[in-house]
């Protein structure tokens, strides 16, 4: 095994989302991680441990207990064919658009189960469904696609993405706290990444489109979430409420993402956390900040 591949206890932690003391105490009690030891004696492990404590995570946030989500963690994975999953995945993408952009619904939702047979979640949203909806909005603002397309692909697919979240509340992982910003009724990308987020152990609150401030606020105050994330596909969305923003900053950590979290107007929104790439990477980074300390 080659020495980058290799992580101490710390950095474990850091990218796990999962404290050291848990970590020692789940390699105790559950043989679930399987260190090797430096020259030094230290402590170091490997990838196949940190995605072990991920499943972890993840089965324990579907309230699984502790004893039996170990063991499912640390079962290996299901073999399969790289070039046959590469092939289903492509082709899965490009059925799913041809059924969307001939308003065939039945057919749309065969491709869509075929897909999550063949897929992590993970995969179906980061390799067909956003790819997708990034090319739908491009052939709209160019022409190429008509409203009614839209409308339909859009409602169609929010349906399944909601349909995925059930339950996602359940468990004893860090909370998020999840809207849209006021006047925002675009809200894809955020289920995306509350469905990212509940596969690495979160347990999400959903306030969804259009969420007043003052709301989102009395919800925070209910729940004292880890994380309020919020998301816009434009910053103009966020500029004229960007000192209503940097209040609940203050009182909770908050986090920006979409196209709000880009361009210009960075500056009028210090005290935030912004998240302006792909839903499924910054999935990863919250669970990275949330371990760690809250800053002063």
């Amino acid at each position: 095994m080659e020495a980058q591949q290799l992580l101490r206890i710390g950095e474990l932690s850091k990218r796990s989302g999962v404290s050291p003391e848990l970590l020692r105490a789940w390699e105790r009690r559950y043989g679930l991680l399987r260190p090797t030891r430096s020259a030094g004696g230290l402590r170091l492990y490997s990838l196949d441990d940190l995605e072990r404590v991920r499943k972890m995570r993840r089965h324990l946030g579907e309230g699984i207990a502790a004893a039996e989500a170990a063991r499912l963690a640390a079962e290996p994975p299901a073999v399969a064919q790289p070039s046959t999953a590469a092939l289903s995945i492509a082709a899965t993408r490009t059925a799913l658009a041809d059924a969307l952009a001939e308003f065939d619904e039945p057919r749309a939702q065969v491709v869509f189960d075929r897909l999550l047979s063949v897929a992590t979640l993970d995969t179906a949203l980061s390799d067909v469904v956003l790819p997708y909806l990034r090319e739908l909005g491009a052939r709209w603002e160019r022409g190429e696609s008509s409203v009614a397309q839209e409308h339909f692909a859009s409602t169609l697919i929010r349906g399944r993405l909601l349909g995925l979240a059930r339950g996602w509340g359940l468990g004893a992982g860090p909370e998020a706290l999840l809207a849209c910003l006021p006047g925002e009724h675009h809200d894809l990308g955020l289920l995306a990444f509350g469905l990212a987020l509940r596969e690495r152990g979160w347990r999400i609150s959903y306030l969804g489109t259009d969420a007043p401030l003052e709301t989102v606020a009395e919800a925070a105050q209910q729940i004292a979430p880890a994380f309020v994330v919020l998301n816009a596909i434009s910053r103009d969305r966020a500029e004229p409420c960007a000192r209503e923003l940097r209040a609940l900053s203050r009182r909770y950590r908050v986090a920006l993402g979409g196209g709000a979290a880009t361009g210009a107007g960075r500056s009028r929104l210090r005290g935030l956390v912004l998240l302006p790439g792909d839903p499924i990477a910054e999935a990863d980074r919250l669970t990275t900040l949330a371990a760690e300390p809250v800053p002063a």
